[in-house]
């Protein structure tokens, strides 16, 4: 009877996605869900899925993404391991305006480790949100460990974050009454298209 009581206890864990963390309210990253993933992932209650990576999603993880009915939104960033290459700015831009949209939270960012290219998408989110350079440098070393990039911190040095502030969905901060101490990013709407989601 014990065994039994300690083998239900293991299957009812919950086991995240590697390198998983929460950003911000509403937001999360990590590497590539795998399927034992999925329990964990449903919990979250997700909306959306920003993924950034070149490779189709697999068929499992479609499967998932339909039965929950979330959103996949697609932006094919090669994981470059060459010196002095750095992101292409016209995806991480266009990923940017899915992430701070938050008819798209409950929200998971994530590429293949959770590293480079999701670490510069939140590097880039955090520019946005005002932080200093130095917490930007460290919370992207932090996930990327040993294999921090330059090309990726200068990327996010340099970002023009004025694009995102110009764009046309007129993004604003607004304090909302149930907490002083949380901002939430809202949208005033506009008669304009949105960027799509990949089909699942």
């Amino acid at each position: 009877m014990r065994l039994e009581v300690e083998e239900n206890d293991v299957d009812d864990v919950l086991l995240p996605p590697s390198n998983f963390s929460m950003v911000e309210d509403g937001i999360f990253r990590s590497g590539f869900p795998r399927p034992a993933n999925f329990p964990f992932l449903k919990n979250l209650n997700l909306r959306s899925i920003i993924y950034l990576c070149p490779e189709p999603y697999p068929e499992e993880n479609l499967e998932f993404l339909r039965a929950n009915n979330i959103k996949l939104f697609q932006f094919k960033i090669e994981g470059k391991k060459e010196p002095f290459v750095s992101m292409p700015k016209d995806a991480i831009l266009d990923a940017l305006k899915i992430l701070i949209d938050v008819r798209n939270h409950p929200i998971l960012i994530h590429c293949k480790r959770g590293k480079h290219r999701t670490g510069s998408l939140v590097g880039c989110l955090r520019k946005f949100q005002n932080w200093c350079l130095t917490s930007v440098f460290e919370e992207y070393q932090r996930f990327a460990g040993m294999k921090s990039r330059t090309t990726d911190l200068q990327f996010i040095e340099t970002f023009d974050i004025s694009l995102l502030r110009q764009c046309v969905y007129s993004i604003i901060y607004q304090y909302q009454g149930y907490s002083q101490s949380k901002r939430r990013l809202v949208y005033r709407e506009e008669n304009l298209q949105k960027p799509q989601p990949t089909s699942v």
